[in-house]
């Protein structure tokens, strides 16, 4: 639940028609979201060796410390607090709000409900991973629930015809391909929980692999139904292709129906979030390149609460500022860099000999590789695509260079005896 709860957010009710606009065919529509499920699946065999090797608190953050040096790995939790997790947890709880606000009629700003949002979700975490993973699990459910019923009324719909297919280039598929990879990342989110998993070597890995597979069907399924219902073309020429297809079932009813749906599936992602971020920054603190107090851990339910309120005031800060949309510019490239030094991550461990890990990686290294490739490909084409958002999104992670070196610089003065 975990691990499809940090991949299923609001983007696979809309972004399906980001994609039919850059390829024009039913057949290269499923194929790109085919290709990236299977990126995404060779990704979570990489992060399941790595977790098996490494079930430490951070997850990613903890093998890119280890495989690289602990500045990579600062740089990491500094662009994951300030762009990455940060940015897209105010964008999601302001998109919750508007959408909450539209079908209750209540007369609140979307800032100050999205603010509410969060706030109680960072209560609820405060409370224990049992108390935060069971709201999880509940409203993963509930996200399921309303994709079942887009797609059962989708196959019972008429349905349209393809329409005329219009020829489809080499760089449209590519370009396809960016909405898709943004649309299936946050299954790696769920390695930051490694250190409080009963068995993390084990049910960890199970867990992506099971999780992104099921997100695989999902997705799948979800763009046959809107190609079903609405054609090629149709699905095009909407910016709501979810709402087009339960408005066409049910009318305004099945509008409002999917609306709901969409509602509960942000605050999912918000959910999973608050519960799996946190851990970042409390590795960060304990291995002192992070602020002390971030390192506490609640006395009775034995969780990480100045962390996961950290994270929660920087997402309120961010949503109440009204400029989490700038910030979603800088993500996609940022969080692709660091993907693509975890896939060489296993490579360096394989090098060193480290093969101790309970989960082989099938097909390493070409399945690594291709993944780690992938990555690139993104960046690179991210960058071509958004050069400014991109460089702005590097140079934050410049800034973070500068911060590493002041913390340890700080932190040797201070730990020198008087």
């Amino acid at each position: 639940m975990i691990v499809m709860g940090g991949i299923i957010g609001s983007g696979i009710f809309i972004n399906p028609y980001v994609v039919a606009r850059n390829v024009h065919s039913p057949a290269l529509i499923i194929g790109a979201w085919a290709a990236g499920g299977v990126i995404a699946l060779l990704g979570a065999f990489v992060y399941a060796e790595l977790a098996a090797l490494r079930p430490e608190a951070g997850g990613q953050y903890a093998y890119l410390r280890d495989a690289y040096h602990p500045a990579v790995a600062f740089l990491y939790g500094w662009a994951l607090l300030l762009v990455v997790q940060s940015g897209g947890m105010a964008a999601v709880a302001v998109t919750f709000a508007r959408y909450s606000i539209e079908l209750t009629g209540f007369t609140i700003s979307d800032a100050v409900l999205a603010s509410a949002t969060l706030t109680l979700l960072t209560i609820i975490n405060i409370l224990g991973v049992r108390s935060g993973s069971n709201t999880q699990s509940a409203l993963m459910i509930l996200k399921l629930v309303a994709i079942a019923m887009l797609v059962v009324l989708g196959i019972t719909s008429t349905g349209k015809s393809a329409g005329a297919t219009t020829a489809s280039s080499v760089g449209g598929f590519f370009a396809a391909m960016t909405p898709v990879m943004f649309a299936y990342g946050g299954w790696q989110t769920a390695s930051f929980m490694s250190a409080e998993l009963k068995r993390p070597r084990r049910d960890l890995a199970i867990g992506l692999l099971a999780g992104v597979i099921g997100v695989i069907t999902v997705y799948v399924l979800v763009n046959a139904v809107m190609l079903h219902a609405l054609g090629a073309e149709g699905l095009a020429n909407t910016t709501t292709p979810a709402s087009a297809v339960m408005r066409a079932a049910l009318g305004d009813r099945g509008a409002k129906l999917i609306a709901i749906g969409i509602a509960i599936s942000t605050l999912g992602f918000l959910s999973q979030s608050m519960l799996t971020a946190p851990r970042v920054y409390y590795a960060m603190a304990t291995d002192r390149v992070f602020f002390r107090a971030v390192a506490r851990v609640h006395p009775v339910t034995r969780v990480p609460y100045v962390a996961i309120i950290l994270q929660g005031i920087v997402a309120i800060v961010i949503a109440v500022s009204g400029k989490y949309e700038q910030i979603l510019n800088y993500v996609v490239a940022t969080d692709f860099v660091f993907f693509g030094l975890t896939g060489l991550a296993l490579f360096v461990f394989r090098h060193r000999g480290d093969t101790t890990a309970e989960f082989r990686t099938p097909g390493h290294p070409i399945t690594t590789a291709i993944f780690t490739l992938a990555c690139w490909v993104v960046v690179v084409a991210t960058v071509v695509k958004s050069p400014v958002h991109s460089l702005i999104g590097f140079a934050i992670i410049g800034a973070g260079g500068v911060a590493y070196f002041l913390w340890r610089t700080i932190g040797q003065r201070a730990s020198r005896p008087q």
